[in-house]
């Protein structure tokens, strides 16, 4: 079976490494361009052309998906298989190359939360579900028939950082049991019931600015299912705040009296915010241009006050 892989960023690691691992016949490794980065634009390469290098695996780095050159090039390869995870979207004549077709691994279990962000808008949206699916490429995005999905659950207080990871490994087993199944000619598909749809768009900096009149818990959410990039943030005294984590308090309800966003308790270990239902208390806090803290280790540096507000 010959594969040519296509990834970037770290989630499709570790379905690199199990196919290398199980001796497959990896003919390319397709990645993004090397980039700039940073203050001092210093070039900096995907992690999986990091891993790539260091398994002496052949890496393309096209620009263009469409340009001829790379069309041609992979066609040369004659690869049985394309495997995509968290990659660009393919054009057609790049995904239909393959004797047996192209298929990639969704951080979701489509059809819901097709798009960019599954996994941040799962935990954001108060899922307490999710998992990752396999399917075959077509034009439209993240509508190919199902191959195979995995379950996995949602902590009440897990982080988008760390489902990622666990939805990385998951992905992996899932696959490399795809590919068997493909080239057992034993895989069986399924359509996608469009009524079922749910979009998960890319975030950006400018929608993660935390709305206090919201719920504790869809805060909470909010907040997890950003952390810890591109990160919740808010304002206090003309200061921007990153919040990466929270936790519930008890009480349910607002403290009667204050608003949405204002500091209701102050002590040496924790700060409560009020909410529009409830109160919640803040984990793990970053000023901008210093490290990201633990509260206690925070507030000994930073003054939070009783009537203080966050917006």
């Amino acid at each position: 079976m010959r594969i040519v892989f296509m990834g970037t960023p770290e989630f499709a690691i570790p379905s690199l490494k199990v196919l290398h691992e199980q001796d497959y016949s990896v003919v390319a490794v397709v990645t993004a361009p090397d980039k700039p980065r940073g203050r001092g634009l210093h070039v900096f390469s995907a992690p999986v052309k990091e891993f790539a290098l260091k398994q002496n695996l052949p890496i393309l780095q096209p620009e263009n998906l469409r340009d001829p050159d790379f069309v041609q090039t992979v066609s040369s390869l004659k690869p049985d298989l394309i495997v995509v995870v968290a990659f660009r979207v393919l054009p057609k004549e790049v995904f239909t190359i393959p004797t047996h077709g192209s298929f990639n691994l969704h951080a979701s279990l489509l059809p819901k939360y097709r798009g960019a962000a599954p996994i941040h808008w799962a935990i954001m949206n108060g899922e307490t579900e999710t998992g990752v699916t396999t399917f075959f490429l077509r034009e439209k995005v993240d509508t190919g028939s199902v191959i195979l999905q995995a379950r996995v659950r949602i902590g009440p207080d897990e982080t988008a950082g760390e489902l990622h990871d666990k939805l990385a490994e998951v992905g992996a087993e899932i696959v490399l049991q795809t590919v068997r199944l493909i080239e057992l000619g034993k895989s069986r598909t399924r359509l996608q019931d469009d009524s079922f749809a749910t979009p998960a768009p890319k975030i950006f900096k400018e929608h993660c600015r935390i709305d206090w009149k919201k719920s504790a818990l869809q805060i909470h959410n909010f907040v997890r299912g950003l952390s810890p990039t591109p990160c919740a943030w808010t304002v206090n005294k003309s200061t921007k705040l990153k919040i990466f984590r929270t936790s519930l308090h008890e009480s349910k309800l607002s403290v009667e009296g204050k608003q949405a966003g204002e500091v209701v308790h102050v002590d040496k270990t924790s700060f409560l915010v009020n909410t529009g239902s409830g109160s919640l208390s803040v984990r793990e806090i970053q000023q901008g241009g210093k490290k990201r803290l633990g509260v206690e280790d925070f507030l000994r540096g930073y003054a939070i006050e009783v009537g203080d507000r966050f917006e």
